[in-house]
């Protein structure tokens, strides 16, 4: 929790993976209030954090990510989107009791990636809750970047991503269009095998996740970002990124992590687990048990109940890409209040938005799958206009 006693809001940051860590992503190279070193040896402060405007709750979730652990081991093998949502709901509520002091202040959920579907499936769960608590949590709204949304549209869009910006031939473009059927939860081997030659064969030593930066590389000069990437609509490994932009802090961050006197400080693995601090659990993404296969029925649920709905993407993801969500958003067939325009942030362009009746969708120019650490000072502008409910500014400033 990164507190602030001046600010009444307060924001729960949930991230990527499915078993992938808020405090190593989101805390430590995205929003937090301090960024790693290189080579994990320390901190340096983050002058874009978002905890100056808004108290910071970084949630490790579901258990078995970060430092966060089950008595029962099996838990570990048996979890998946309805647990999640379920346990995040359980741990908000004991949150508000230990510390009362924030409980009718106005919360907001954020996050991105796999938390498109993290987010709104626990703003389902906290809508559902206060229509019999006692103590209804304020929720007041949420906001998701580069965010899984709907399989079929997200995978349409996606390699469509891909063609566009010329990542792979026409003839591989063709192949998947005709022979993946993106309407099926698990594709065939023949659509398997199709996305494995794009990625081999087609795209070369790139970062997915920016496909304009460079990759992280090992000693031998391999890169280290061929990791065994799923399609964006299925649960999939595992990031790498910091400040500045170093592909490679992940790395820094399994370190400084693993440190006894960072545990120390963080009064964290008290308990002595018996497997290192990792950025990602490979055990709990391979064992996620059930995904929605859309989660845009529970975006028509918070526009309904008034909730305000953020959507931002950063377009040079080929992850979870700007094509992918604005062809799942489309679906929505929400009417325009405020049509497409630029905006703008220390007189240059931050990106393009639309606001639409009960969502506004933003993009943010030449950011990567993690927003906020590769365009910080635009970020921060996003989540200021999020907060204060007005549209990005439509001229420099």
């Amino acid at each position: 929790m990164m507190t602030n006693g001046r600010l009444e809001e307060y924001l729960m940051w949930l991230t990527l993976g499915p078993g992938c860590s808020s405090v190593a992503y989101g805390a430590s190279e995205e929003i937090g209030p301090f960024r790693l070193n290189k080579t994990g040896s320390g901190l340096y402060l983050n002058k874009f954090s978002w905890n100056t405007i808004a108290n910071l709750l970084f949630l490790e979730t579901p258990a078995g990510v970060g430092f966060s652990y089950s008595n029962t081991s099996s838990d570990l093998l048996d979890t998946g989107d309805r647990r999640t949502a379920k346990d995040s709901l359980e741990f908000l509520i004991r949150w508000l009791d230990r510390f009362p002091r924030y409980k009718h202040r106005e919360v907001y959920l954020t996050g991105e990636s796999y938390a498109g579907h993290y987010v709104p499936q626990l703003a389902r769960e906290i809508m559902a809750y206060n229509k019999k608590a006692k103590h209804p949590i304020n929720l007041k709204g949420i906001m998701v970047g580069n965010a899984v949304t709907d399989n079929y549209y997200d995978n349409v869009g996606t390699i469509t991503y891909w063609w566009s910006h010329a990542m792979i031939s026409d003839k591989t473009y063709k192949q998947l269009l005709d022979t993946c059927d993106f309407h099926r939860q698990k594709n065939s081997n023949e659509c398997e095998s199709l996305y494995s030659y794009a990625m081999d064969q087609e795209f070369g030593n790139i970062d997915q996740y920016n496909i304009y930066a460079p990759p992280c590389n090992n000693s031998d000069g391999s890169s280290a970002s061929q990791r065994g990437l799923r399609l964006p609509h299925r649960p999939h490994p595992i990031f790498r990124q910091l400040s500045g932009y170093d592909p490679c802090t992940e790395k820094y961050a399994e370190i400084y992590y693993n440190r006894p006197d960072v545990q120390k400080a963080l009064h964290a693995n008290t308990t002595k687990i018996p497997y290192k601090w990792t950025a990602c659990s490979e055990t709990l993404n391979r064992n996620w048990n059930d995904t929605e296969p859309s989660v845009l029925p529970i975006y028509k649920e918070m526009i309904a109940s008034g909730l305000r709905v953020w959507v931002f993407s950063g377009d040079v993801d080929s992850v979870v890409p700007v094509t992918a969500t604005r062809f799942s958003l489309a679906r929505l067939k929400l009417g325009t209040k405020i049509p497409w325009y630029p905006w703008y942030v220390k007189k240059q362009v931050g990106g393009w938005t639309e606001v639409y009746e009960g969502l506004t969708f933003a993009t943010v120019r030449g950011a990567g799958h993690e927003v906020p650490l590769f365009k910080p000072r635009a970020a921060l502008q996003l989540f200021k206009s999020f907060l204060s409910g007005i549209p990005l500014p439509k001229s420099s400033n």
